[in-house]
């Protein structure tokens, strides 16, 4: 995480929280401020909290996307896989970025 604490969030039960908490984790990260703004970790966070059903956090996910990298974005992407495959929590679908698609068809 960061040398802050995250407002509070108890991060060994991060795989059970709602898709607001992630939604807010992509904010931290996208604004910096407080923390250095990081876009691949704000995609992973806007991308976990899509999956969990936040709309807001798909529209963001595709602004900071608009900053990265195609590398940057793969990162990104594999990193929330990761983590949702490390929570315990069921299975997720991430969303496939738009670019990606373009690029598959």
């Amino acid at each position: 995480m960061t040398a802050i604490e995250l407002a509070g969030i108890d991060v060994a039960r991060l795989d059970q929280a709602s898709a607001d908490v992630f939604y807010q984790l992509g904010i931290l990260y996208s604004a910096g401020g407080e923390i250095p703004a990081d876009y691949v970790s704000a995609h992973k966070w806007f991308n976990i909290a899509a999956a969990r059903g936040n709309k807001e956090a798909a529209r963001l996910r595709r602004e900071v996307a608009l900053e990265m990298s195609e590398n940057e974005i793969a990162l990104a992407q594999r990193a929330a896989r990761d983590w949702l495959k490390a929570a315990p929590i069921g299975e997720f679908k991430l969303a496939a970025h738009p670019a990606h698609e373009r690029q598959a068809a």
